[in-house]
């Protein structure tokens, strides 16, 4: 087993140990998707020009993509708080990979997510949602989205490391919740004004969103309707990410990863 492996799966374990000691951000990030599942979708969906079941058909997938795109959020917390408690000093003193601490902490987040990803899942299909693709298009979503999330927790490892104190690192969290707001995880951009809808759609969770509504519900996505035009079908305008989901999705998750995986271990292996 190479270096990188063994110290990787030993910082795994110390993550996940971590984590069962503290529960508390795991279970709210993990509850809250099914919480706004429930207000979403027989709340605010009585507002949306789509039935309600339907709408629950549409939000799920989003609520997917959002969740995978919380990554951005725990990574921030948990990589801040290891920085500022002393934890990074006293991991930089052992004959570990520099690589190895945040690969652990990115995996363990990915375990964890694929393990809170079954309650929201099983709570959509009590609502109305259904799984109406092949096997291997489920599959497909399954796997596109644990990559958003691991690609997102780069993100979140290296600007959890950025901030001089974790007060400020914990501010700088708290404003990812608009990045869900400004997608179409919860309604679908068609509407929007032009310039609004441009940045929804290329943000990366919207093109997430859409290919797993493509690639969980092939039929139904290309069957809502309002007025007669198709609601979920992307437009033929869209931006490329949208117009092509799972290709822009891919894109993205190489993007964020390139960037910002090695960065992190550069910002890791570099001492305040």
């Amino acid at each position: 087993m190479s270096t990188l492996a063994y110290d990787g799966t030993a910082m795994l374990g110390r993550q996940l140990k971590r984590i069962r000691n503290n529960p508390g951000l795991v279970v709210l990030t993990q509850t809250m998707p099914i919480t706004m599942l429930l207000f979403f979708g027989y709340v605010f969906g009585s507002a949306v020009a789509m039935p309600g079941e339907r709408y629950r058909s549409f939000l799920v997938p989003g609520l997917l993509a959002a969740t995978a795109a919380g990554g951005l959020t725990t990574g921030m917390l948990q990589a801040s708080q290891d920085a500022h408690r002393g934890v990074m000093d006293r991991l930089r003193t052992l004959p570990v990979s520099r690589a190895a601490v945040p690969l652990g902490q990115a995996v363990a987040d990915l375990v964890v997510t694929a393990a809170g990803t079954v309650p929201l899942l099983l709570v959509g299909l009590a609502v109305g949602w259904r799984i109406e693709g092949s096997a291997a298009q489920t599959a497909g979503a399954l796997g596109l989205l644990l990559l958003f999330r691991f690609a997102c927790t780069w993100a979140g490892i290296l600007l959890g490391m950025l901030p001089r104190n974790e007060e400020a690192a914990g501010q700088l969290a708290s404003t990812t919740f608009v990045l869900p707001l400004l997608s179409n995880a919860y309604i679908p951009a068609d509407g929007m004004p032009g310039w609004l809808r441009t940045l929804v759609e290329w943000n990366p969770i919207s093109a997430v969103a859409t290919a797993l509504r493509s690639l969980f519900s092939p039929r139904l996505s290309a069957s809502l309707e309002q007025g007669g035009a198709a609601i979920a079908r992307v437009p033929s305008h869209a931006a490329w990410p949208v117009a092509h989901p799972v290709a822009g999705s891919l894109a993205w998750c190489a993007v964020l990863i390139a960037v910002f995986a090695p960065s992190a271990v550069r910002r890791y292996a570099r001492p305040r």
